[in-house]
């Protein structure tokens, strides 16, 4: 009976995630789209009301599934420690650049439709998580440096700018930030863009190295068929002299 009611639960919260999934991708780039507003416009009171307002109710939004989530689980203890990320995006709305923690809702999203084939599920992840990583951070280290004193990032552009050498590892020294947010923002980044080059790198590197085993294997394949061929050709020919041999022996006297 125990065993029959966990069967349940684990069948609604596999309906309820189903029906949530894209309601869910669907707020998180909503709140791009508001977060982007609120920043890239430095909206001020009672100017970012809106903005503001729609945050919160799609913060709401996911509290909700949180905790529909948590209490459909079979093994809530297991569930809550193996999904603290999305722990982290409802605990923490209060504090701006952590708010961009939703949009880790658009990377799930990325990785399930990216396809079967794990190269180009890899393949794909990587360049959508890197655009939306490189966005986001530009978003977050503006908010933060814009009205910092000392700081070089005053626009868009240049946060764009920042978040682009960043990410690539160049760092220029141009453009760095000067606050304690700013700072954590970056290495963040820095941590993202090693882990996304080193994947497509390794990606890469296992697309040539399985190019080169069919090749390889293809070679491999012909020789063999050719010795096979040629094999049976000598074969030939032995049974062709055995039998040129029995015609010219002498007869056998009598």
């Amino acid at each position: 009976m125990a065993e029959a009611r966990a069967e349940s639960r684990r069948i609604t919260q596999a309906h309820w995630r189903h029906y949530t999934d894209i309601p869910l991708t669907i707020a998180a780039a909503l709140f791009l789209v508001f977060y982007s507003w609120e920043v890239i416009a430095d909206l001020k009171p009672p100017e970012d009301l809106v903005a503001e307002t729609a945050m919160w109710i799609i913060w709401a939004f996911f509290v909700v599934d949180f905790i529909v989530n948590l209490v459909l689980a079979d093994r809530k203890v297991h569930w809550f420690f193996t999904h603290f990320l999305d722990f982290l995006i409802v605990a923490l709305p209060a504090l701006r650049p952590l708010r961009l923690l939703r949009l880790v809702t658009l990377l799930k999203f990325l990785n399930r439709g990216a396809g079967r084939a794990l190269r180009g599920r890899v393949v794909t992840y990587a360049g959508g998580a890197a655009v939306i990583l490189v966005f986001v951070a530009a978003l977050a280290e503006l908010d933060v440096e814009r009205n910092a004193p000392g700081s070089h990032i005053h626009t868009f552009g240049d946060s764009l700018w920042w978040a682009c050498v960043t990410i690539a590892s160049v760092g220029y020294g141009d453009i760095t930030p000067v606050t304690v947010e700013g700072r954590f923002i970056a290495v963040g980044v820095m941590i993202a863009g090693i882990a996304l080059i080193g994947t497509v790198a390794a990606t890469f590197a296992s697309f040539f190295i399985d190019r080169v085993a069919v090749t390889t294997k293809v070679e491999s394949d012909e020789t063999q068929a050719a010795l096979a061929d040629l094999t049976a050709e000598i074969a030939s020919l032995r049974a062709e002299l055995r039998l040129v041999g029995r015609r010219d022996a002498p007869p056998l006297a009598e």
